[in-house]
């Protein structure tokens, strides 16, 4: 129905415009961009102005998107043809660092997240809800079983790919979820006719890597971004002391690493002691000297016309965000290979927080630290209240992704 009328409101002289705002006039930016999903989900065109009032959204005008918008909390402007079409044709301006971006179709949404109750919440998870963006839960059983192909877009939950079960063993041996954890991940690998967790976690990356190459979309935070590098580094190297996998590490794992196959990483060493919360020296957060007041990675400023990919990823009302810690907080620069595109850095500090690159027709991002409004999230703390951060910066980075695929068909100039 709403398609239908869209096509009469194109063909009309008097047809008017939905705005929303995506700059400091948003009383609410996360649950905008919640706003144009539905709208795409609707069939209706959304378009994203690149670098337009902090990334705003342009939509044809219906009265069921103004009440949707309203009974949402969304800040929207209505303006008449005259009015949207000046915008545009600004924004088409050569010397103009804007664009303006057609996005048609919602991107089906997996999340990577294992079938029992974890003690931590998992940012993405938590305002894609809040938002009220729908997704699919999917885990290892799913990926290996070629169910990824229904997906647009996978985000990888707080997951350790290395088989050794978040390296919490030191501190929560002895705790029930950390026992059923164990429990539940060496029985679906038997049951999936893998040996050892850590063969069935490579073998996932392994499917992720393919998905990503076909023209899939990959977001990653925390843990799962530097372990999931490591399990590509490690193919055929064990790096699992026996507490993990029945059988000692090898002790030259390090000097067999390759890195031909990684995503983001290159040159790095893997902790061997097994009692260690940390995986590599990818991560800083246990070498940093940055104090939480003076925490904060800048984005970087993206040409709109000529690098559509990095200037969506980045659009936001802000431009210095402020940091937050994870078991993977950010990523030492100095491992980063040189085809990967930081978006955002804390140059002082050598570190590097939200990073992308392209694989075949697909793209990836890697986005330290766990949770943006919760500077150091630890296990059993309680989850964020999103609706006490409705415009959070960080949070937004995370729903630039979620709307990238929708634009996929664009165009690249570089």
């Amino acid at each position: 129905m709403l398609l239908a009328l869209f096509f009469l409101a194109v063909q009309s002289s008097w047809a008017i415009y939905l705005m929303i705002p995506m700059d400091d006039q948003q009383k609410n930016h996360l649950k905008a961009y919640g706003m144009a999903y539905w709208t795409l989900e609707q069939g209706i065109e959304v378009k994203w102005l690149l670098n337009y009032r902090g990334g705003s959204f342009l939509i044809p005008y219906y009265q069921e998107i103004e009440d949707e918008c309203l009974v949402r909390g969304v800040s929207v402007e209505k303006m008449a043809d005259v009015q949207s079409s000046a915008i545009l044709a600004e924004i088409a301006r050569p010397e103009v660092n804007q664009d303006a971006i057609a996005m048609q179709k919602a991107p089906k949404i997996a999340v990577y997240s294992p079938p029992n109750k974890q003690p931590w919440d998992d940012a993405v998870t938590m305002v894609l809800t809040y938002a009220e963006i729908p997704y699919d839960v999917i885990y290892d059983e799913e990926i290996l079983t070629d169910q990824l192909k229904d997906y647009d877009w996978l985000h990888l939950h707080h997951e350790d790919f290395t088989g050794q079960f978040g390296k919490f063993f030191r501190s929560y041996q002895h705790m029930p979820w950390y026992q059923q954890e164990v429990e539940t991940n060496k029985a679906l690998a038997g049951r999936m006719g893998f040996s050892k967790v850590s063969e069935m976690k490579r073998a996932v990356t392994t499917e992720i890597q393919g998905y990503i190459a076909r023209g899939g979309f990959l977001f990653a935070m925390c843990a799962a971004t530097d372990t999931y590098d490591i399990a590509m580094a490690a193919d055929g190297v064990d790096i699992c002391e026996s507490m993990f996998d029945g059988d000692p590490a090898d002790p030259h794992m390090n000097e067999k690493l390759d890195f031909s196959h990684t995503l983001a990483f290159r040159d790095f060493e893997v902790v061997k002691d097994p009692f260690q919360y940390e995986f590599s020296d990818i991560d800083v957060s246990t070498t940093r000297r940055v104090t939480p007041s003076q925490d904060y990675f800048t984005l970087f400023d993206f040409s709109a016309k000529w690098d559509p990919v990095p200037t969506m990823l980045t659009q936001n009302h802000q431009r210095i965000i402020k940091g937050f810690m994870g078991q993977t907080t950010a990523f030492r620069q100095s491992l980063i290979k040189p085809n990967v595109l930081v978006m955002g850095e804390n140059k002082a500090a050598g570190e590097a927080r939200y990073v992308h690159g392209e694989l075949g027709k697909g793209f990836w991002t890697f986005y330290g630290g766990h949770d943006p409004e919760d500077y150091r999230h630890l296990v059993g703390d309680p989850p964020t209240d999103l609706n006490l951060h409705p415009n959070s910066p960080g949070y937004r980075l995370i729903l630039n992704n979620i709307l990238f695929p929708a634009a996929k068909k664009k165009k690249q100039k570089t």
